[in-house]
């Protein structure tokens, strides 16, 4: 079994498991990203309360790209990926393209069905809820600003075992 913990200063962990046999290619490049020390230090930098947290972005301004992208692995991409966006699911970030995922990734706070057979999940919450549910009550400017926080959460780690 693979997992991932991501450890955020001030809050605490959040374990997951990861499900390559479902998303291969997205569970592989999140493994490298992760293995390279990419994600240590930066921040949630969008949150969502009663939908999601994210992150990943490489200046922590959700509108930054990656300088690679992936195959999106999910059903609208002609890819069965079975893993449900319910609360606790790791899912991959992307714009509108299809294959646009690269570093962005986003926790469901709470159920987000219609994200069911758009997005990638690759994993979901073992341990770690009531973190999820701290960060998910942090303070943002809102809407206007894609719901960044007014002080961001920084992950100190994300590490794959």
């Amino acid at each position: 079994m693979m997992r991932c913990i991501i450890t955020t200063e001030g809050f605490g962990e959040m374990v997951f498991e990861l499900y390559p046999e479902h998303a291969p290619l997205t569970v592989k490049n999140f493994e490298d990203t992760a293995k390279s020390g990419f994600y240590d230090g930066l921040a949630w930098c969008r949150i969502v309360k009663n939908y999601v947290i994210q992150a990943g972005s490489p200046d922590n301004d959700i509108m930054t790209d990656s300088d690679w992208h992936i195959k999106g692995e999910f059903e609208e991409n002609g890819v069965s990926n079975p893993i449900p966006h319910i609360r606790g699911a790791i899912s991959m970030a992307r714009d509108d393209g299809y294959n646009t995922a690269g570093t962005q990734f986003f926790v469901v706070h709470q159920d987000a069905h219609k994200l069911d057979g758009r997005y990638a999940a690759f994993g979901q919450m073992v341990s770690g809820f009531d973190v999820l549910d701290q960060i998910a009550a942090l303070p943002t400017h809102g809407a206007e600003t894609w719901n960044r926080p007014v002080e961001m959460p920084v992950m100190s780690s994300v590490r794959i075992e």
